[in-house]
């Protein structure tokens, strides 16, 4: 980063050693120039797992290592007594080292070797005791041998298939599969309890088979078991006898007929409730496998509370609940609910989390000077609580040698004016009923002057306004005092603009010009004085002063970039140009010369953005502009207005590394050449592709081209002018260079780890046209920046990555890749820094502490881990917060884990959107590149007291005369202990204007109703009510009511209760309380419903269903300004039962019910089809023989000139109305049918026969009820005929009189 030093110390790789000294720490340099000198007790730094299962098939390794200086002796006691190795022939120690290898292979016995075994390291500083290391070997027992009875069992019943594994060392996997060894498969149906059996919910006609095999896996000895088969026969209902003759007695059966659908039942765990305990951090198995039919669903909830984000998953077809990292906060009730379409069944699994114990503050090592105090504090916390135990050297503190300087106070000793006697090993132990912790922490008293760790005079180059860091890295005991000077001054620096930290860096927040100079960093302690001198440079920042433009560039054409650029005069800028912030496209266009960029014939692709980027070894700085590509215009140039191409290609002066090219200009076609493009192809190592060379420009015909050793060139000539390119010339002769050794090495070097213990170097490999020559290799160099004086080196080839294997964590490397083939190496390569690969960080922030900045807000600081101990780049600090529950509420319940980020090196952070009056918790977290390292310790945060939300609702009830009474909820959020509410009112007269405001504190004491006496009568209120806490009141809800005016309205009477109050005077407009139904009126299939009501601000609706149904009420809305509304689809005849509800925020206002009735359905006069009758079927036919025969005879009369008798009527009886026009000369005969076809209204045919004038039977009105009349589906009518209308039969009556054939002849003329 700016302003750190260009060269870094050589001691930067350091073991961190704390020392508590009361208000300070101090750290040990793992130097080895140091640690020659200073005597250290030992401390253990590896040992075997306390529980260590072993194969008994290999050699026992049990491991224990330690450093110390001196360095330590090793011993081990076995079961509590001591472990002489030297007789036992089979176990033997390494040599520096604790780690025992106990001959197995060889022909020992695993057994004889189990025990508790533990490792002393000790020297004469103090001793150092190892865990207790439990040795077990592994065992894989076979099933006991036993008869399986086939199972026979209903289709749709349940069935469990118990495995019953043996118990082995560790325990089995458990897994099913057949014969072939192919698994069952799993579902919902059918799955594999955590005990290793196969339960089935309801089997299927396909579970029938008979290899059901369960095994054990015992992966330490890499062994499987197998269960004798069993054999599964599901049964139909077709198979039930028939199996009952086939299996024996002794076979199993499952019920005597198919089951059925039933509803679900849990198979485990039995019963309706079980208990079940964890321990804190161990992963949660709870179980639940329900039978039924159809297949029941699992589901999970947790009483009080919900599951926990992230942690719970469920598994095994939702049958398996799993919490991961198991806290207290998981302890509860658990409820799985077994569910299908006919019912559910549940069952509780409490869980209690108990805690092995686990570190809350583990001892640190102490390293003081004589006559100095510190402190040793152990504290564990467990479920039940551990206990605490000191040790010193092994031994029991109590039984140790005693020390004024010692003072113990259970979790702490403290040492006041220590000695170098006083320096041991001490032991703490925190142990409970489930298991132990044991840590080794040092007393190591030394006296050390102060010594210098920091390289001397150290050049820090840093941009000015920038903040610049000078390191004094120290050493000695006592903690040695820091000062810094400047130049010749002798005052000390301090002050706002300067910060001296802890481990002696001298911090500038705002570097000047005026800063530049010498400082002195002087250490002094009680025993000496030495100082470090550094120098500081202060540099100008980096500027653009003339930034690219934008530029809109029509298609062919050319846009030129620039980018001025002033600096500080002794640094170096390099500029980049980029395209769309990526590299620029490898093409001829796109040519990049310092601070401008021009970009030739340009095309639609390289429309964007170009970004100029200034880069010093302290700064950079970047500027932007905008490219846009224009259409040329519709007519394009010409194809033959461009340059014709070049002749006449010729090579002449060759050299080593250069030729001069030589050719003759094509036709200018009345453009001039403006500038020559020389362009070359190599056919080793991308041949075919042509890359630009040269420009030249257009006056010229020769070039004189630089090119690279160890190339096959040819070389083509492209002239160009204002309208274009021409076509490229003809190629030259083949022009083969001589080879040479590498003039450049790879770039892009890095070095940078993929794990904590490898060193991953990259680069860039050279091109073909810079091999120089043939054999091209990379010799791969690297050596620690600190304490490696001789470089590493390996030769590869086609590769661009090496892998450097064993390197210690995050550790910085200098790293070079030099370039060489058959004729020699390229210059000296520039030497890059890299680092080794991460680690996790081992230590987690310090000094976590929380400030309240409100209710909702807290800022969280801690102390920053020391920069060794990231293992890895700092990459920022994570809060973890959570939580636990309100100070109002009781009971926990568990909310999601939060997490806020903060880059860099913080040291502080706020945590916004709290709850208010909550308890809070949280720890840090600090990362690098690989991950998180461990939290902190868990803070508890409580959040004050915030104002309240609004009241959840406000209802108005019981209007009465001068009086009201307010309802309401209390808030959902009081966000505190609420105190009260502040209940607000004021008239509203007939203006809407608002009267004097009346504000009354209601105490909380568990009120919800108010009721306000001595209000005018029919009178409207607002309200506006709100709570508070010690805080201040909430936000306010508000709402309206109108007291009533007639006092026999009883108060304890609800306002649903109320139709209408009839005004004392008269000319007072009657008040309607709520809806009422004022008409009703219906027909056979809808209905009119008319009501009254005062108010228009509330929603209608018409409920209404048939009378005395258990079905529920049909709901209409309704216009809340109509007073009426039609029901409509009613069933005739039916009873319904109908009301009006209006409807607002404060609750609903209902009519009482009403009944009406649907009229019932028309009924159709019952008559009889006369059509159908054979009587008149043959009448019918009677006629129609009768006509065709008149039809005959007057036929034939007509022939004859004759009259036919109806004539001879009509001349007897004439009328002027239906007499023929006759003209003088009598053209028109003696018969017109103009108008004779049309019956005359009113006329009546008698019995007789006779037709009598203004009589006729014709009107189909006579024919049976008018409207009842059908016709066929040919168009003739076929209603019932009756006689005359004095004679027509009441409703469904037949006629009494029969019909007239007179009439139904009628009917057919």
């Amino acid at each position: 980063m700016p302003g750190m030093k260009s060269s870094r110390r050589s001691s930067s790789t350091a073991l961190l050693l704390l020392l508590t000294h009361l208000v300070a720490a101090l750290e040990v340099p793992l130097d080895s120039k140091i640690l020659d000198e200073l005597p250290q007790p030992p401390t253990i730094t590896h040992q075997s797992p306390k529980d260590y299962i072993i194969d008994p098939r290999d050699n026992i390794l049990i491991q224990c290592e330690a450093k110390g200086k001196p360095a330590p002796r090793f011993s081990w006691t076995r079961n509590g007594t001591h472990f002489n190795i030297d007789k036992d022939p089979r176990v033997m120690m390494k040599p520096n080292s604790g780690t025992l290898l106990i001959d197995i292979v060889g022909g020992g016995k695993a057994e004889a070797y189990e025990g508790e075994y533990q490792c002393t390291a000790r020297n004469d500083r103090g001793t150092a005791v190892s865990n207790k290391i439990v040795i077990r070997q592994s065992r894989s027992p076979m099933w006991a041998k036993e008869k399986i009875e086939p199972k026979v069992v209903q289709e749709g019943a349940s069935l469990v298939l118990h495995c019953d594994p043996p118990s082995g060392l560790p325990p089995p996997i458990i897994f099913w599969m057949d014969n072939s060894m192919q698994r069952f498969t799993q579902d919902a149906r059918v799955s594999q309890g955590l005990n290793g059996d196969l339960y089935f919910s309801n089997v299927q006609p396909e579970d029938t088979r008979a290899d059901y095999i369960c095994y054990a896996r015992f992966n330490h000895t890499q062994t499987i078991q197998q269960k004798q088969p069993i054999s599964v026969k599901v049964m139909t209902l077709g198979t039930i006898n028939e199996t009952y003759g086939v299996y024996p007695n002794g076979t199993e059966l499952y019920g005597d007929s198919p089951a059925g659908e039933r509803r679900p039942s849990i198979l485990t765990p039995r019963g309706t409730s079980s208990r079940k305990t964890v321990l804190r951090g161990q992963v949660l198995y709870l179980e639940c496998i329900a039978e039924g039919l159809p297949t029941p669903v699992i589901h999970w909830t947790k009483e009080g509370g919900e599951l926990p984000a992230h942690r719970a998953f469920e598994i095994n077809f939702k049958k398996t609940l799993k919490i991961i990292h198991v806290s207290e906060a998981d302890a509860g009730k658990y409820r799985c609910t077994a569910k299908n379409y006919l019912g559910t069944s549940s069952h509780v699994i409490v869980v209690t989390v108990k805690a092995a114990p686990y570190w809350i503050s583990e001892p640190k090592n102490l390293v003081l000077a004589p006559g100095e105090d510190g402190r040793l504090i152990c504290r564990a916390n467990g479920n039940p609580k551990p206990a605490i135990q000191w040790l010193v050297n092994g031994f029991p503190i109590e039984n140790a040698p005693s020390d004024i300087s010692r003072e113990i106070m259970e979790d702490t000793i403290s040492f006041t004016k220590v000695q170098t006697s006083s320096s041991a090993v001490y032991q703490c132990n925190a142990s409970n009923e489930h298991g132990y912790l044991l840590a080794n922490a040092f007393v190591n008293v030394l006296a050390e002057t102060p010594r210098m760790l920091s390289e001397p005079d150290q050049v820090y180059q840093v941009i000015a306004n920038k903040p610049a860091l000078l390191d004094c890295e120290f050493f000695g005991s006592p903690i040695p005092q820091i000062q810094w000077f400047k130049d010749d001054q002798g005052s000390v620096l301090h002050g706002d603009s300067y910060i001296v930290h802890e481990n002696g860096t001298l911090e500038i927040a705002f570097a000047q010009k005026n800063d530049s100079g010498t400082y002195t960093c002087i250490a002094t302690n009680t025993l000496g004085v030495v100082q470090n001198q550094a120098t500081l440079q202060v540099k100008d920042p980096t500027t653009i002063i003339k930034q690219p433009r934008y530029q809109s560039v029509q298609t062919l054409g050319t846009a030129v970039f620039e980018c001025k650029v002033k600096h500080d005069p002794t640094l170096s800028p390099t500029i980049i140009w980029l395209k769309n912030n990526e590299e620029l496209p490898d093409d001829n266009r796109h040519r990049a010369s310092g601070d401008v960029l021009t970009i030739l014939e340009v095309s639609e692709e390289d429309q964007g953005s170009y970004t100029c980027v200034v880069n010093t070894t302290l700064d950079t700085n970047s500027a932007t502009a905008h490219l846009t590509v224009l259409a040329r215009p519709s007519t394009p140039a010409s194809p033959h207005d461009r340059p014709d191409p070049p002749t006449d290609l010729e090579l002449t002066n060759p050299r080593d590394r250069s030729v001069q090219l030589s050719w003759i200009p094509g036709e200018e076609h009345n453009s001039p050449i403006t500038k020559f493009l020389v362009e070359y192809e190599e056919d080793q190592f991308e041949p075919g592709l042509w890359r630009h060379l040269a420009d030249v420009e257009g006056t010229q015909t020769t070039a004189e081209l630089q090119l690279s050793p160890f190339v096959n060139y040819v070389f083509r000539v492209v002239a160009v002018n204002e309208i274009g390119r021409s076509e490229p010339s003809l190629p030259s002769e083949h022009y083969f260079t001589q080879p040479a050794a590498p003039d450049e090495n790879p770039s892009g070097v890095q070095g940078l780890g993929t794990d904590p213990n490898n060193l991953v170097i990259t680069w860039e490999p050279l091109k073909g046209v810079q091999h120089n020559g043939p054999g091209l290799t990379y010799k791969v160099s690297w050596r620690q920046k600190v304490g490696d004086d001789e470089w590493t080196s390996v030769m590869v080839a086609n590769v661009s990555k090496y892998v450097v294997s064993g390197t210690p964590e995050f550790s910085p490397y200098e790293l070079k890749v030099q370039a060489f083939n058959s004729f020699g190496a390229a210059p000296e390569p520039e030497i890059v820094i890299g680092y080794s690969g991460e680690d996790l960080p081992m230590l987690a922030p310090s000094n976590v502490r929380v400030h309240i900045v409100n209710s909702t807000l807290a800022k969280v600081h801690w102390d920053p881990v020391p920069p060794k101990s990231v293992r890895g780049f700092l990459k920022g600090y994570k809060i973890y917060y959570w939580k636990q529950g309100s100070l109002i509420k009781r009971g926990k319940r568990h909310t999601e884990v939060k997490i806020l980020t903060f880059s860099g090196d913080k040291s502080h952070g706020m945590l916004p959107g709290l709850e208010p009056f909550s308890v809070y918790k949280l720890n840090v977290r600090v990362f690098n590149g690989k991950g998180e390292g461990p939290p902190s310790a868990d803070v508890t945060l409580k959040t004050p007291e915030g104002v309240p939300s609004s009241p959840a609702y406000l209802k108005i009830t019981s209007p009465m005369l001068d009086s009201l009474t307010l309802q309401w909820g209390p808030p959902l959020h009081p966000n505190g202990i609420l105190k009260g509410y502040t209940l607000k009112y004021q008239r509203i007269n007939s203006t809407h204007e608002l009267g004097p405001l009346v504000e009354i504190t209601i105490p909380a004491e568990n009120e919800t109703s108010w009721t306000l006496r001595n209000l005018n009568y029919s009178t409207r209120y607002k309200f506006y009510l709100s709570a508070f806490t010690r805080v201040g009141p909430g936000s306010e809800l508000t709402e309206e009511a109108i007291t009533v005016m007639d006092e026999g309205i009883s108060s304890t009477s609800p306002l649903l209760k109320t139709d209408i109050i009839i005004p004392v005077d008269k000319t007072m407009k009657v008040m309607v309380l709520r809806p009422v139904i004022t008409n009703i009126t219906s027909s056979s299939n809808h209905a009119n419903i008319s009501w009254e009501f005062d108010r228009m601000d509330m929603h209608f609706y018409v409920e209404y269903k048939i009378a005395d149904s258990k079905e529920p009420l049909d709901k209409m809305q309704i216009n809340a300004s109509q007073t009426f509304f039609v029901l409509k689809g009613l069933l005739p005849g039916t009873v319904y039962r109908v009301r009006v509800v209006a409807e607002s925020q404060a609750g609903q206002l209902r009519s009482k019910d009403e009944r009406f009735e649907t009229r019932p359905p028309a009924m159709a006069s019952r008559q009889v089809d006369i059509a159908t009758q054979g009587w008149f079927i043959g009448l019918m036919c009677a006629i129609a023989l009768l006509i065709l025969i008149l039809l005959i005879v007057c036929f034939i009369k007509r022939n004859k000139g004759g009259k036919y008798p109806v004539k001879e009527k009509e001349d007897a009886h004439a009328d002027p109305e239906i007499q023929p026009m006759k003209e003088d000369d009598g053209a028109f005969g003696e018969y017109s049918d103009t108008e004779d076809h049309k019956p005359l209204k009113g006329s009546r045919t008698p019995s007789d026969g006779t037709v009598k004038k203004g009589v006729s039977d014709d009107s189909l009105v006579d024919y049976g009820e008018g409207g009842e009349g059908q016709f066929n589906e040919d168009g003739s009518f076929i209603g019932q005929y009756s006689g005359k209308k004095e004679k027509e039969t009441v409703e469904g009556n037949e006629s009494s009189e029969a019909p007239s054939p007179v009439n139904a002849m009628n009917s057919f003329v």
